[in-house]
């Protein structure tokens, strides 16, 4: 049996514009009461068979690309060419930001600085001016136009805010006869040269539903712990888990949480006062820590678990040894949307959709990330794809928002 916590209508309505989102996180959202909450539907059905099953396969597709690389690889692709745009001379970039206003973007974007610094030691980009939307749909679209007014890009890369409020804006960049990359999260017209993106959050909810039933038994009890509605991306990880979850005779309780650690743990807390809990399940890693602290604190046994490859999750997971999972969005794609322009400019083929590859981290691999991060911040993700870039490991340590 299901039971599916769901937050007020006005909840969902006002936060329904976050759509297609990249990020793993957001921390400027209020939380969800957990107390007595009401048990209806979800107003939208966010699952999709055929992006299911299309996710579904890409999982096991060995991506192409150079070796090592894997922010230049791709699955499936289509290739378009990109002629029209070459170009000698160093070019600029303009890049349009939904924000940093999570760990997940911050990390991306040190690392993409640090992408920008070698092409720009190589003569392919001059500079990026970037404006910074801080989460909000009417700054970006002004930060989109301001770009387009100034006429002074050679590039326009956006990271949407939303999909469908974006799109207009995004249109008007294409329009300018300039190349235009999206990357992170999408909109609803296909002007863009490219648009940069892992699997997706079905492969997402899939790698971590199939993990979850194989380390449980039927009718085991998971506790899903989600951050906000209406965020797509989210919502298809939580969408594939729900209905595998349901197959496989898995008690599935889900909760909004906005990514509080003391509403996490009480959320937990309120469950294992109800009855054991075998399993938790997350749509990202921020609060995984605290989701294990209520277990410690309640001396219950650890759950089969899955979290993110924030390094915040994998140190409590090594220390506890509890049975667990670290999926992935691919932070390392904040370095392809440069590398893709480069390209461009050179009149090279270039994805149309740039799919690239999403690999959670696994009990056998989390030594490894561990040591290869080792003096990396909490906030940090494992899986960022920076090491050959100047400044490591120091830049990405410091932490220091550029």
């Amino acid at each position: 049996m299901r039971r599916r916590i769901t937050v007020a209508s006005a909840m969902i309505g006002a936060l329904a514009l976050f759509t297609l989102a990249g990020c793993t996180t957001d921390p400027n959202v209020g939380t969800t009461e957990s107390a007595a909450p009401e048990e209806t539907e979800e107003s939208v059905d966010w699952f999709d068979q055929a992006l299911f099953d299309k996710q579904d396969a890409e999982r096991d597709v060995v991506p192409e690309g150079p070796e090592g690389e894997p922010y230049l690889q791709y699955i499936n692709a289509e290739f378009v060419d990109t002629s029209q745009y070459a170009s000698q001379g160093a070019k600029k970039a303009c890049f349009a930001n939904a924000s940093i206003s999570n760990p997940w973007r911050q990390t991306g974007w040190i690392t993409m600085n640090q992408q920008l610094q070698v092409l720009q030691e190589a003569g392919a980009i001059s500079e990026m001016e970037t404006r910074d939307a801080q989460d909000s749909d009417d700054t970006q679209i002004a930060d989109i136009d301001y770009f387009i007014d100034e006429g002074n890009c050679d590039v326009f890369i956006i990271s949407p805010n939303s999909t469908a409020a974006m799109t207009p804006a995004v249109q008007r960049a294409c329009d300018t006869g300039k190349p235009v990359i999206v990357f992170d999260r999408g909109v609803e017209t296909d002007c863009p040269v490219t648009f940069i993106h892992p699997i997706g959050g079905f492969a997402w909810g899939i790698d971590t539903a199939e993990f979850l039933i194989e380390n449980l038994n039927e009718g085991d009890k998971v506790v899903a712990l989600r951050i906000l509605p209406g965020v797509d991306v989210l919502e298809q990880r939580w969408a594939a888990a729900d209905k595998l979850f349901e197959e496989a005779g898995i008690e599935a309780v889900d909760y909004f949480t906005g990514a509080d650690p003391a509403e996490i743990k009480k959320i937990i807390s309120d469950e294992l006062a109800k009855g054991d809990v075998q399993g938790v399940w997350m749509d990202a890693g921020d609060g995984a820590v605290a989701a294990i602290e209520a277990f410690e604190d309640a001396g219950a046994d650890y759950p089969v678990m899955t979290g993110e490859d924030e390094m915040s999750f994998l140190r409590k997971w090594k220390e506890t040894g509890l049975t667990g999972l670290a999926p992935v969005y691919s932070n390392f794609q904040w370095r392809t949307p440069l590398l893709a322009a480069q390209m461009i400019f050179a009149g090279q083929q270039v994805p149309k959709e740039w799919v690239l590859p999403q690999s959670p981290i696994t009990a056998e691999e989390v030594d490894e990330y561990l040591a290869l991060n080792e003096g990396m911040p909490d906030g940090h993700y494992a899986k960022f794809g920076g090491e050959n870039l100047p400044g490591y490991p120091q830049v990405w340590e410091d932490r220091v928002i550029p």
